[in-house]
């Protein structure tokens, strides 16, 4: 399968992604574009989007700095940079259980620079 890249657009600048080779980086992949307006919730900026799935069997609350993934319980498209109130050391913790479906390409602390009620778009890139 060839290799899938994504721009997320946030604010002021973009950041590229590649996602991983998952059922859930797949049904992201297809419902390109997305986008939604941002919350925040320490290191970690959500939205909601139109999809809904399980947890799936590989699915963890805990993540890597630069993980996308989707949670579950809030059908949201989650960007990971850093701690976040659940976090119990220097690693991001989700609320709870997430799929993860790729990881952010650069410096994924540009984040932090962004505000709740940002508009966010997450489009093919190319």
């Amino acid at each position: 399968m060839n290799k899938r890249s994504i721009k997320i657009n946030a604010g002021n600048f973009s950041v590229d992604a590649t996602l991983n080779q998952s059922d859930m980086a797949e049904q992201i992949w297809n419902s390109l574009p997305l986008s939604g307006t941002a919350n925040i919730w320490g290191d970690e900026l959500y939205f909601g989007i139109p999809i809904t799935t399980i947890e799936h069997s590989e699915a963890s609350d805990l993540v890597s700095s630069g993980d996308i993934a989707f949670w579950p319980p809030g059908n949201a498209f989650c960007i990971f940079f850093g701690r976040t109130p659940a976090s119990t050391d220097d690693e991001p913790r989700a609320a709870s259980a997430v799929n993860v479906f790729g990881h952010i390409n650069g410096d994924e602390k540009l984040f932090r620079g962004v505000s709740a009620g940002t508009e966010i778009s997450i489009v093919v890139k190319g």
